[in-house]
């Protein structure tokens, strides 16, 4: 590709037949010109066993400019093109319109860059130049979007196959034909990574065999071996969903957003962490016109944070949020009386899987702090997890050791826990442990609420979200419903996947 470049080529006439007369009169073929409207710039393409003899022509045509310093061709760039430019055409085009937004929308959002392009008078091509390494995405995207338009190829990277990821891969094909034939919609899962190893198929993986292929993968787990191939495979319309509750996952998501890889995230570190990374992270997603959704980080399936985006994009400002956002603890305070201990309690939440695998991690607080700090953000509230003002269920010293002094300091509260429990049902009360945002100022705390209160009657491990808003001030709105458990917490990640597709 050669591209000639000055302002002595601004309105003056013939300098474009000056450049394609001398081509012509030495054999040379141009098989792709390209001019800017401002007229300083015309870029052409060239067979690369031309391109010699061609710079040598240009040079020679303009020598006299060149001696008297009056040339157009102030900057005359060559780069090497290894394959010819793809072309979308058809007699369909002159009658369409938006043909050309699709064409490149649909590269851009595919992090696709376009160098040159040019498009025929007749209304029924459109040729353009775009780096080599991306020209096995770049036609399979445009075919995808122009010629199998009645089908839409999702390819979903998931890391984490736990209890969570596990049911998102059986959700997955269990819809995965009603979603082709009703929706159109074909997601292939392109990568698998667990704790030790990770394996990738650009034709989709058997999920009849996943476990028995990252068994015998011999590709480790390492952020640096994930990014670097899913860079390498470059597929267009990607989606990484990170199932997992791993630092180290959480810090890749800013080279995945980057490389125009939407993230779906039901590990909850990245959205809770410091505020600065938090920004950054959305600004990467705006940027690249890619989305970072962790929906399932507050109320599993629930749609909190999707209600509360929609309330503020609305113009509505949030102003209070009172919730009971642990599953865990709510069943826990469910399921205490006079014949369950607080450590029996602990034991059946593990029992049915509400826990995080270190119980520590739910009765502190902190997965309940890591929450409303993710939902304060939301609501357009600079704040960070230190901010948080805490008053946790067990003395400090539960939470500093090891397990097994968590176990002997929660069992030697259990009697005044006890007791406490007792008078509060006497009173005609139930104990919750709330998190509460007012103004941008966060708490969270074991309340005793009574009869009239809407988290009085909340059962089981579901969660409960009150956001009180300029619109909604004197009846908060209600969200209520299942906040723990693995297959709900997988439907909202898949639900966040389906989103990103964008289908009706």
């Amino acid at each position: 590709m050669i591209s000639v470049t000055g302002l002595g080529m601004v309105g003056i006439i013939g300098v474009n037949a000056r450049i394609f007369n001398a081509l012509a009169n030495n054999g040379i073929s141009v098989f792709f010109v390209s001019q800017a409207s401002s007229e300083n710039n015309t870029t052409l393409a060239v067979t690369a066993d031309c391109v010699d003899l061609a710079v040598e022509v240009l040079r020679e045509e303009y020598a006299a400019e060149l001696r008297l310093g009056d040339c157009p061709l102030q900057k005359l760039t060559v780069r090497p093109l290894h394959d010819l430019p793809g072309y979308c055409s058809g007699e369909n085009m002159k009658q369409a319109t938006g043909v050309s937004g699709r064409f490149f929308n649909t590269l851009g959002r595919n992090g696709i860059g376009v160098i040159a392009v040019a498009q025929g008078a007749s209304g029924t091509n459109i040729s353009c130049i775009i780096d080599r390494s991306d020209l096995h995405k770049a036609l399979s995207v445009i075919h995808d979007s122009f010629f199998l338009s009645d089908r839409q190829v999702m390819h979903v990277f998931l890391a984490g196959v736990g209890k969570v990821g596990r049911s998102l891969l059986s959700q997955i094909k269990s819809q995965h034909d009603r979603l082709l034939s009703e929706k159109a919609l074909d997601i292939k899962i392109t990568g698998l990574i667990n704790s030790r190893k990770c394996v990738f198929d650009e034709e989709g993986i058997d999920l009849e065999k996943y476990e028995s292929l990252l068994n015998s993968s011999d590709l480790d787990a390492t952020p640096e071996n994930i990014l670097s191939e899913i860079e390498r495979m470059n597929l267009f319309n990607s989606v990484f969903v990170d199932c997992t509750a791993s630092q180290d996952i959480a810090d890749i998501y800013a080279d995945l957003l980057d490389n125009n890889i939407n993230v779906v995230a039901a590990n909850k570190i990245a959205a809770s962490s410091d505020y600065e990374n938090y920004s950054r992270l959305k600004k990467i997603a705006r940027k690249r016109d890619v989305k970072f959704l962790f929906e399932t980080n507050v109320g599993a399936g629930l749609p909190v944070i999707n209600t509360i985006n929609s309330l503020i994009n609305s113009g509505d400002r949030i102003i209070r949020i009172e919730a009971v956002l642990s599953g865990t603890l709510n069943y826990i305070f469910n399921v205490m009386s006079a014949d369950i201990s607080l450590s029996k309690a602990v034991e059946m939440a593990q029992a049915e899987g509400y826990c995080e695998p270190d119980p520590r991690i739910d009765l502190s607080g902190a997965d309940v702090i890591r929450k409303i700090v993710i939902l304060t953000r939301e609501a357009g509230y600079a704040i960070e997890q230190a901010d948080v003002e805490r008053h946790p269920l067990l003395p400090a010293e539960a939470f500093a050791g090891t397990g097994e002094d968590f176990l002997r300091v929660m069992r030697e509260c259990e009697r005044d826990m006890e007791r406490n429990r007792a008078q509060a049902e006497k009173s005609g009360k139930k104990y919750r442990f709330v998190a509460e945002m007012e103004a941008g100022k966060a708490i969270v705390e074991l309340r005793a609420v009574d009869s009239t209160h809407p988290f009085y009657n909340l059962s089981s491990s579901n969660n409960v979200i009150l956001l009180t808003t300029e619109r909604y001030h004197d009846y908060p709105m209600v969200i209520k419903g299942y906040g723990a458990g693995a297959d709900v917490t997988a439907a909202g990640v898949f639900a966040d996947i389906i989103s990103i597709a964008n289908i009706r």
